[in-house]
């Protein structure tokens, strides 16, 4: 598997690196947002890991570049998970066209399953009530929600 990560916080990719490096899983670490098309080009990754604010040009604006060169014929699409900062920022996730999110700080666990999740072609959403998805979409879609206790829970 190859990972392509946008972030410039050190302990970031300590943590993506602790959590799912492995024999045959290769990264490309991007320390400034504006380096990620140039980088999807180079090799096209399993999935990008976008923190939400990494220097000039954060996850939100990665995701919906990456969606618009998909959308143009510029690019493959790219699944991307997006790493918030709080819970207040769903609402970026979910209008850039993210397959998943995580809200910081992370755990391998959560981080692995998240993975997992959108590599296999489903999705993964932290911070999104249980009561907002419909019947119909948990029936069709793979997701993480959040159960009453605020940890995240896989459906469909």
């Amino acid at each position: 598997m190859h990972i392509l990560v946008a972030t410039d916080a050190d302990w970031i990719v300590d943590e993506i690196r602790a959590a799912l490096e492995e024999p045959g899983t290769t990264f490309t670490l991007c320390r400034d947002g504006r380096e990620v098309s140039a980088a999807v080009k180079a090799q096209l990754p399993d999935i990008a890991i976008l923190d939400l604010q990494v220097g000039s040009k954060g996850g939100m604006a990665i995701t919906m570049d990456l969606r618009l060169d998909e959308s143009s014929g510029n690019a493959p699409y790219v699944k991307a998970l997006m790493l918030l900062d709080r819970k207040a920022d769903v609402h970026l996730a979910r209008r850039s066209a993210a397959d998943g999110w995580l809200i910081k700080p992370l755990n391998a666990l959560r981080l692995r399953r998240a993975v997992t999740a959108i590599v296999g072609g489903g999705t993964f959403m932290e911070g999104f009530p249980v009561p907002e998805i419909a019947e119909a979409e948990t029936e069709t879609s793979a997701e993480s929600v959040e159960s009453p206790e605020g940890e995240p829970v896989t459906t469909g």
